[in-house]
């Protein structure tokens, strides 16, 4: 538990770059392998076994998301958190679709960043705090602006349990023995959960999960 945490950060902007690193480096638990803003430089800190890759989505020649897919393609896999100046409801559902694990803004305050971050390594999905409305009606297929309907409600404890540890990374193997319940048992809920949500991935249920649990009840009334 004491081991730091391994982080590659890529931007095309060398002062982004320099700022993100030196924000992690001074953090308790992190450890910066390298940053850089080239694919080429980029594939061969990989080699050197990172825990989370850090990444832009506005870059050149090359965007984020293009860089992510061409990497998935190539067989590295590991947790994508991307940090941008996009707040664009279409960026975001092309960074999901990609596999991303987070999705943050630059204009977070750096602690913010620093937890979000400290997040998606332990398995959760997150994205930034004003951009949780947008992927709720996003991943309900409804247009912006729209409020969104609470469709967790339709799960039952035993589902809305079973998607809390979706949401938590677990697979369906872990979740059996989390549950003490049958691998089939835990694989039927799932097809429950995304049916109900009217959704087509585990991992959208899981996001839809993480994101409802940060958004504020509108009508619950504040403390004084």
């Amino acid at each position: 538990m004491n081991e730091k945490l391994k982080v590659v950060l890529v931007d095309d902007q060398s002062l982004c770059r320099r700022g993100l690193s030196e924000l992690l480096a001074n953090c308790y638990g992190f450890t910066v392998l390298g940053a850089t803003g080239h694919i080429d430089e980029l594939r061969t800190l990989l080699a050197e076994k990172p825990d989370l890759l850090i990444i832009d989505l506005r870059m050149k020649p090359m965007d984020g998301i293009a860089v992510i897919e061409q990497l998935r393609s190539e067989g590295f896999e590991l947790p994508v958190v991307m940090l941008t100046m996009s707040d664009s409801e279409t960026d975001l559902s092309n960074a999901i679709r990609a596999g991303v694990r987070g999705y943050l803004l630059k204009d977070m305050a750096p602690e913010e960043v620093v937890d979000a971050i400290r997040r998606v390594a332990a398995g959760e999905l997150v994205v930034a705090p004003t951009m949780t409305i947008k992927m709720i009606n996003l991943l309900r297929g409804e247009k912006s602006g729209q409020e969104p309907k609470n469709s967790l409600k339709l799960l039952t404890e035993r589902e809305r349990e079973i998607l809390q540890l979706l949401a938590r990374g677990e697979s369906n193997k872990a979740i059996a023995q989390t549950l003490s319940i049958s691998y089939d048992t835990v694989k039927l809920h799932v097809r429950h959960i995304l049916t109900k949500l009217n959704l087509s991935s585990r991992v959208k249920a899981a996001v839809l999960f993480a994101t409802e649990q940060n958004t504020p009840n509108p009508n619950e009334v504040p403390p004084r």
